[in-house]
């Protein structure tokens, strides 16, 4: 009876950390996908329209790809992932030019994606404080890929207001 028990123990542990690391791949493949159009959008915008905003106290477009950025590097830390060393979160807003700011998009995606699957085996449901809500390290890794397709949505909208086609729907 013993020997079964830990058999079914270890088949248990076995199914729940393959469990885990399927929804961290899986977070990783749609938010892979989104920071992808996220880029293509930044791509697509102008530098003049980069400081285009809808209207008066609403960010611009390159600030709202900054803040993506920015969001991608607090949410980790929240995991309890510093941003790299050569990163300065507090300067971020402070970056301008579209090569720039596609640049410091793209550094704080590829930071994201990494840490995903870095998240220990058996921790996804371990509570983090992120000051704007309470949940679990999975829900935190869901708010990153959330935020960057809410943010996709947000530029959509800039870009169809300025006459610029998404590319991928070209």
């Amino acid at each position: 009876m013993k020997k079964l028990l830990f058999i079914v123990l270890l088949i248990s542990g076995a199914f729940s950390m393959a469990q885990e690391e399927l929804t961290q791949n899986t977070i990783k493949a749609v938010l892979t996908g989104n920071q992808a159009q996220v880029i293509q959008l930044a791509e697509a915008f102008s530098e003049e329209l980069y400081d285009w905003r809808p209207t008066e106290g609403v960010v611009s477009v390159g600030e709202a790809l900054l803040h993506v950025a920015g969001g991608n590097y607090f949410l980790a830390s929240k995991l309890g992932f510093a941003p790299p060393e050569d990163v300065d979160v507090m300067a971020l807003g402070k970056i301008t030019g579209k090569e720039n700011i596609i640049a410091a998009l793209k550094k704080s995606n590829e930071f994201a994606l990494d840490i995903i699957t870095k998240v220990e085996d058996g921790a996804l449901n371990e509570e983090v404080d992120f000051g704007f809500m309470k949940a679990n390290k999975l829900g935190g890794l869901l708010a990153i890929m959330e935020h960057n397709g809410e943010h996709k949505g947000q530029l959509i909208a800039y870009a169809r207001s300025n006459g610029v086609v998404p590319p991928w729907s070209k």
